[in-house]
């Protein structure tokens, strides 16, 4: 007869109990089922070990949460040293909303929470840098990296918490509401009717992202 195996220990042939694990697997539990499903209970579950052994690598669920974060953050490429500010900033502009996008239900713990690890100061110091060598002066470039961040963040929120409706995938409802723009007798937003109606959001990124870059640069 085969022993019990004790509570809080992965099978022999299973990785170690590690932060980068359970912060993979709590990555992947939010990609599933969201955010609001996350709890350290059942992350063990899916682990498979007794609920305590994780408190060995993190403290809580807020630093559970701040970990996902950083393994977003930690995606993102180094930009390529020598090239100039423009292509610099573009690179990491379209880096940064690719490693959102491909985590759309993580997204929001990178776009809301204040980080205070050095993962975290990475894409900061990733803006800055290429700022300061472009000859802004240091208060000049925390106003510009606050420029670029509060693009990206407002364009992102929208773009991974749109209804279907606005991003053009529920054809139905964009009749709708293109309707109602129409039937609202407003000047202006009859005129713009058709394009207020559905976000083609890559599109308005990148015309957001030139105007930052024009200024910038």
């Amino acid at each position: 007869m085969t022993a019990p195996r004790r509570r809080g220990r992965p099978p022999k042939d299973a990785d170690p109990l590690s932060r980068d694990r359970i912060l993979r697997a709590a990555l992947d539990l939010v990609d599933e089922e969201g955010l609001d499903a996350v709890s350290m209970r059942k992350l063990a579950r899916r682990l498979d070990v007794d609920p305590m052994s994780l408190y060995n690598h993190v403290d809580g669920k807020d630093a559970l949460l701040d970990g996902i974060a950083e393994v977003l953050l930690a995606a993102i490429p180094a930009p390529s040293p020598g090239a100039d500010l423009r292509t610099t900033m573009a690179a990491l502009a379209r880096d940064f909303r690719a490693a959102m996008l491909g985590h759309p239900r993580a997204a929001p713990l990178v776009l809301t929470r204040q980080l205070a690890s050095l993962t975290a100061l990475a894409p900061v110091e990733a803006v800055l840098a290429p700022l300061l060598a472009a000859g802004y002066p240091p208060e000049r470039a925390v106003h510009g990296l606050r420029a670029v961040l509060a693009f990206l963040i407002g364009t992102l929120m929208r773009e991974v918490n749109a209804a279907p409706t606005f991003s053009g995938a529920d054809p139905e409802g964009h009749r709708r509401r293109l309707a109602d723009l129409e039937a609202s007798g407003l000047p202006a937003v009859v005129t713009a009717a058709p394009y207020l109606a559905v976000c083609d959001h890559e599109a308005e990124f990148e015309f957001g992202l030139r105007i930052l870059l024009d200024a910038l640069a």
